[in-house]
């Protein structure tokens, strides 16, 4: 596995190492010790989850505040998605600044994205399977968002506008400036 720091260093890329020949392939798509190697602290998932989405989905920001807040390692199935993370730890170098990376089948690479974040991603074709693993069991009473247009984060969602297709929650969600978000000095891994 090759683990990548972003522009913003706590946000990681993994890259797993594919065996592949005529007959299929074989990947890891999760190894503990060398994950936890890297990153220097422990982690402890505890649920997995997986959606499937049609082409304009877009599923975020989504994040839980403590004490349940996750953090999480997603990837792709079969499809493919622009991913996204942004840093939303006030007090951080890199607060309101974001990560998109693409995820797809075909990449097999992963996003690691740590507490203190928001999630998001959009569905760049049809019939994506998303997966990912949490370190903290959903928690409705601290379910939290940004909304996914606001234009002080400013993200590009390679798809427009009139073609996403959201959910009634991610078209309510406050703007950063108003959501309640993390201290960056308080966000333990």
């Amino acid at each position: 596995m090759k683990f990548i720091r972003t522009d913003i260093p706590d946000v990681i890329i993994i890259e797993p190492e594919v065996h592949g020949d005529e007959r299929g392939y074989f990947i890891e798509t999760f190894r503990q010790d060398k994950l936890e190697a890297f990153l220097g602290f422990k982690v402890h998932f505890c649920q997995d989850n997986e959606s499937k989405s049609s082409k304009g989905v877009l599923r975020g920001l989504h994040y839980q505040l403590t004490p349940a807040a996750q953090t999480k390692l997603v990837r792709v199935i079969s499809g493919r998605v622009l991913d996204v993370a942004v840093d939303i730890r006030k007090g951080s170098p890199t607060f309101g600044q974001y990560v998109a990376t693409e995820l797809s089948g075909e990449n097999k690479r992963q996003m690691f994205i740590p507490r203190g974040f928001a999630h998001g991603f959009v569905v760049l074709e049809d019939d994506t399977v998303f997966a990912y693993k949490v370190d903290n069991y959903y928690s409705p009473e601290n379910d939290r968002g940004v909304a996914f247009d606001d234009p002080s984060i400013g993200i590009d969602w390679k798809l427009d506008r009139n073609s996403l297709n959201l959910s009634g929650k991610d078209t309510k969600q406050p703007f950063l400036q108003d959501a309640e978000l993390f201290e960056y000095s308080k966000v333990l891994y």
